[in-house]
């Protein structure tokens, strides 16, 4: 508050609270909760993002007892809350551009109902804002790399700013696409991962993880999380195998907060892959791969599938890919 003091020609002024307009103030309030609400973060009840509270639960019985320590907090330290703002044992929410429910993670179509009204991007300005609002939700999309690749290309410094006809249809493309995207399970660790998989030499890598679930006694399938990436030059002269490895480490290091310590079950067309740990190889490439893909030895199981039944994955690696940079999931 010190650095934030006003000199006036009678006497010097300070701030009492927070001011807005600081740069740090979001870091600074949102550290301040956290060390405020400590205890039940750990817990695992309780999610604080700024100046909201998140509190879920199991049971009524215990939401009711979470949300009386919540506030037990609050009275000492002077924090307010505003009735108006606040909704008690709710079953959905939406928070962040999501739509969260108890078992699953939607789109907001609030949202993307601004979107829709827009017409097509006119300024380099414009085209950045919208592929930066359509990927903060790239997970929803299949194959996002591909269906983003020219409006990408349009925003790079050596080309020239002109909607042609491609880039409106895939303009309209991913509109469409947020509109229909696919609901997300919420993953659940006691139950085993699938991670499908798929490269392509010269076009790149997806990967695809689903879970199947039981709930109320039946079970249930679906999609977590969807990945898309574009090979680099290099790599795109990479033999079918060491792609195919490749786009396993790449998918363990993107999703290694699904599956460290999880089990789960990878599937490949590349039947090479099976026996990736136990293969002899002087490949320095393979090596290294072998050895970040040996810590998962435990947990992990890799299944071969034919490309024609791994459409979770193949279909999303068989479009062509321009080159573009900064165009990665």
């Amino acid at each position: 508050m010190k650095l934030l003091r006003i000199i006036c020609y009678m006497d010097i002024y300070e701030y009492t609270r927070m001011p807005f307009g600081i740069k740090n103030t979001p870091a600074h309030f949102q550290r301040m909760m956290e060390k405020i609400f400590q205890e039940e973060i750990l817990e695992g009840w309780i999610v604080v993002y700024i100046d909201d509270i998140i509190i879920y639960s199991e049971t009524w019985d215990d939401h009711v007892k979470y949300i009386d320590r919540v506030l037990s907090k609050c009275t000492p330290i002077n924090l307010k809350i505003s009735l108006k703002k606040c909704n008690f044992g709710q079953q959905e929410l939406l928070e962040l551009g999501h739509k969260v429910l108890s078992l699953s993670l939607a789109i907001d179509h609030n949202k993307v109902a601004e979107l829709l009204l827009k017409t097509v991007p006119k300024k380099i300005k414009e085209m950045q804002y919208f592929l930066g609002f359509a990927s903060y939700y790239r997970n929803h999309i299949r194959n996002f790399a591909h269906i983003t690749s020219s409006l990408y290309k349009l925003c790079s410094k050596d080309v020239v700013f002109e909607i042609t006809k491609e880039s409106r249809d895939e303009y309209e493309r991913i509109k469409n696409e947020l509109t229909n995207a696919p609901v997300l399970i919420l993953p659940e660790f006691e139950h085993t991962f699938k991670l499908y998989i798929d490269a392509s030499c010269s076009q790149g890598l997806r990967a695809a993880l689903h879970q199947r679930q039981i709930v109320d006694g039946e079970p249930r399938g679906g999609g977590i999380f969807y990945i898309s990436t574009q090979l680099k030059d290099s790599e795109a002269r990479y033999g079918d195998t060491q792609t195919e490895c490749l786009c396993l480490v790449w998918a363990l290091e993107k999703l290694h907060y699904y599956l460290e310590g999880a089990g789960f079950e990878v599937y490949t067309d590349c039947r090479a892959l099976k026996y990736l740990l136990n293969m002899k190889t002087t490949n320095r490439h393979m090596l290294r791969w072998k050895i970040a893909i040996k810590e998962y030895r435990g947990n992990m199981n890799i299944i071969y599938k034919e490309g024609k039944s791994h459409n979770n994955a193949d279909g999303l690696s068989r479009w062509p890919l321009d080159n573009v940079k900064g165009n990665s999931a």
